[in-house]
């Protein structure tokens, strides 16, 4: 495995059921209202949507928030554990993100980027539980799937 692609969602949105279809197990399912309907009842706190001005862009520092603060957090604690990135993407309720393969566990890498994503907006008042649990993961075994992942996420930006 040369890298992977991960997607997680923010809390509350994209719920099993969702009129886009969702992943469960490594397979894309059909939308369901009914599902997602039960699944909305289930939720502790309102869905999580994260403002553009934090989640794109490099940082500007300007008086209001900087923009990209949610990107900026991952790209930097990808270089903390010597992670490239090829491709990132946080849209208002997941992110996309192409990395090359390290010898940890996929898990450890996602784990550390919804972490220093959290701290970041903490800073700005979220304090609900920002992140459903786990991950979807792709693997790309050779260049020619890197890229083609590389190109989906490139398209994702919000």
């Amino acid at each position: 495995m040369i890298g992977f692609m991960a997607t997680w969602t923010t809390y509350g949105t994209w719920l099993q059921g969702n009129k886009k279809g969702y992943v469960k197990n490594g397979t894309i399912l059909p939308a369901n209202a009914e599902l997602e309907k039960s699944n909305k009842a289930l939720l502790k706190h309102d869905e999580i949507n994260i403002p553009k001005s934090l989640r794109q862009g490099e940082a500007l520092h300007w008086i209001k928030p900087p923009i990209g603060r949610v990107k900026n957090a991952i790209l930097k604690e990808a270089e903390e554990i010597g992670q490239k990135v090829y491709a990132i993407a946080a849209c208002s309720n997941h992110v996309h993100i192409v990395v090359e393969s390290i010898s940890k566990r996929c898990g450890y890498s996602v784990g550390r980027f919804k972490k220093a994503a959290t701290k970041e907006l903490r800073k700005y008042g979220c304090n609900d539980k920002v992140w459903t649990k786990g991950f979807d993961k792709r693997y790309c075994y050779n260049e020619q799937e890197l890229e083609k992942k590389i190109k989906y996420v490139q398209r994702h930006e919000d």
